[in-house]
């Protein structure tokens, strides 16, 4: 859409998130006002996926200044506890077509980062006051939101998590069946929750790491088997970074830097990709296709290899490790992640992209604060030498990947998903299809994905039947989904080319998009 009396566009994956990043965005603010009122809202709409004790990362290009990340993950404790003393226990995550394996419990929370990250953002980058930005999340805590399809599809598949303790199931439990969690349709109210951001209005992120919250999680830790304890909190610092920089083609991808993985796993196959010169191959055809998967399988090595050797850095894209992994292709050839991601442009040209995560939740409830603490030291995928093996007071890695795409045209894409290892090629695949397949923002996001990994090539319906033949005939191993599913990602993007704005939610994750004036 044409307009000069836009104010910006918004993607997110849930309405309530979107619109409170519009009440922003017509209340004056800029992207990161509408970014951050956008997530104390999503921690009440997408209460499995955002959380005031989980973290994540803001990729922010302000309009008259130099992109950075915001790093304001999930942190390790100064202090670990013997094995035998902490509460620490897996539980299965059933996506319908799979399980996946997740550990909970107390010594399952790492730091949190969510509410001194927004803070340090606001601090630095917005304009109106927390109290406003606060307000939509303060009005859908307290009168209550009807809870959709994939929010108790998502509640449903995490449930265990929630069934785990008395008061998570009070908080989330059906108001028809005690037994089960809050249905489609059924209203779900958080009155303690309102009660914690109101009081986070008016006193600031100091009540969260330094005050009355912080005492609560340190006593709770210390009496029932969790990690964490005060100083963690006190001591917690958001970082701030230079993006990882890529030319890809002629397009420019600023994505998230080392010590997160996501952005430069991503860097690695788009590097492999170039070298293949896909770009005289049709992204869809299936000589694409299993050229694309082949990359992954490469990636996913890259990947296993660097985090045994501890090589996850730039390091990672040196062209001697590329040419090896090119010669591996070619010889072949011959032969979820509780998180939700918001993109924000506004019409002055600040971009935001911001991706959060609490993991599974560790299935206890914070006092009668109304919010759960993050499962990230429970994460495999987080802790990839094994769990308890984590260095004290480490920031942990991440695949989560905000990004901005700098198009040949002037254009930028704020863009980032959801979905664990999923994450990169999602992300992938619908950079790939804008830049080489030069498909709209929608046609990019919502044709159809497929992923590599452990040996697994996982491939949603939509492609064509000759695609599918050719590529059994190079991976032994294929599952195939029977529709969309959560489980390929959700990549909610924004777009700004002049005065001309472009914005996608992702259908996979309920994703919703508004242009504002």
């Amino acid at each position: 859409m044409n307009s000069k009396r836009l104010t910006g566009a918004i993607a997110a994956g849930h309405s309530a998130t979107a619109e409170a990043a519009a009440f922003a965005l017509r209340e004056g603010g800029n992207a990161f006002d509408a970014v951050i009122a956008a997530h104390w809202c999503a921690c009440v709409a997408e209460p499995a996926l955002a959380s005031l004790g989980g973290g994540g990362f803001l990729l922010a290009r302000p309009a008259a200044g130099k992109a950075r990340v915001y790093d304001f993950f999930a942190q390790t404790p100064n202090n670990r506890r013997l094995q035998a003393d902490i509460d620490f226990y897996p539980i299965h995550a059933d996506f319908g077509t799979t399980q996946q394996e997740f550990h909970i419990g107390y010594g399952s929370a790492a730091v949190p980062g969510t509410v001194r990250g927004l803070f340090t953002i606001h601090r630095q980058l917005a304009r109106l006051p927390m109290s406003v930005l606060m307000a939509p999340a303060l009005e859908l805590a307290r009168s209550g939101m009807q809870v959709n399809e994939l929010q108790a599809f998502i509640l449903d598949i995490v449930r265990p998590v929630y069934l785990a303790s008395k008061a998570a199931t009070r908080c989330f439990g059906s108001q028809h069946d005690p037994q089960r969690l809050v249905q489609q349709g059924e209203t779900l109210c958080l009155p303690e929750l309102a009660e914690t951001l109101q009081a986070l209005a008016e006193e600031g992120d100091r009540l969260f790491y330094e005050g009355e919250v912080s005492a609560i999680i340190d006593a709770l830790c210390r009496d029932h088997g969790g990690q964490l304890e005060r100083q963690d909190l006190i001591d917690y610092q958001v970082i701030t970074r230079a993006p990882l920089s890529l030319r890809y083609r002629n397009a420019t991808l600023l994505t998230n830097p080392p010590p997160s993985s996501g952005g430069l796993l991503i860097g690695f196959a788009l590097k492999l990709l170039e070298r293949l010169d896909l770009r005289r191959t049709v992204i869809d055809s299936a000589a694409g296709l299993v050229r694309l998967a082949e990359v992954m399988r490469s990636t996913n090595e890259a990947r296993l290899r660097a985090e045994a050797a501890n090589l996850v850095d730039e390091r990672l894209l040196d062209p001697q490790l590329l040419d090896h992994y090119l010669r591996d292709i070619a010889k072949r050839a011959r032969a979820y992640r509780g998180t939700t991601h918001i993109s924000v442009v506004d019409a002055a040209g600040n971009v935001a992209a911001l991706s959060t995560s609490n993991g599974e939740g560790c299935g206890h409830m914070i006092g009668n604060m109304g919010f759960m603490l993050n499962n990230m030291l429970g994460e495999q995928d987080l802790c990839p030498s094994g769990f308890q093996c984590w260095q004290p007071n480490q920031r942990l890695t991440s695949m989560m990947a905000p990004s901005l795409l700098e198009m040949p045209d002037g254009g930028a894409v704020a863009f980032g998903s959801g979905g664990s290892n999923r994450i990169r090629s999602a992300l992938l695949q619908t950079m790939l299809r804008m830049v080489d397949g030069n498909l709209a923002l929608e046609d990019a996001i919502e044709r159809p994905r497929m992923h590599y990994e452990d040996g697994l090539l996982s491939i949603e319906s939509g492609f064509e039947a000759g695609v599918c033949k050719q590529l059994e005939k190079e991976f032994d191993s294929i599952k195939y989904w029977p529709d969309r599913n959560l489980y390929f990602g959700g990549v909610h993007a924004v777009r700004r080319t002049g005065n001309r704005f472009e914005c996608h939610g992702d259908s996979r994750r309920g994703g919703v998009a508004l242009l504002v004036s």
